[in-house]
């Protein structure tokens, strides 16, 4: 019984997508808000530009774009 469960499992595992796309970019887009985070409550003037506001938002963007896909792909 336990053995054909077992095998059972592995089948569906083997038709299962690989979810590791999704814990890159999900991972990535944790560690840049973390990052903004910290940056942020250290410098009063962040982003010091609006060229750099423009950039931050960029990634921000893509960033959420990429965990959004791979989730959504990988489901």
């Amino acid at each position: 019984m336990v053995l054909a469960l077992l095998q059972i499992a592995a089948e569906e595992a083997e038709t299962e997508p690989s979810k590791v796309p999704f814990f890159i970019c999900g991972g990535a887009f944790a560690a840049w808000a973390i990052v903004l985070f910290l940056v942020g409550m250290r410098s009063q003037a962040f982003p010091g530009s609006q060229t750099a506001e423009r950039g931050v938002i960029a990634v921000s963007v893509v960033l959420m774009a990429a965990a959004m896909f791979t989730a959504v792909i990988t489901a």
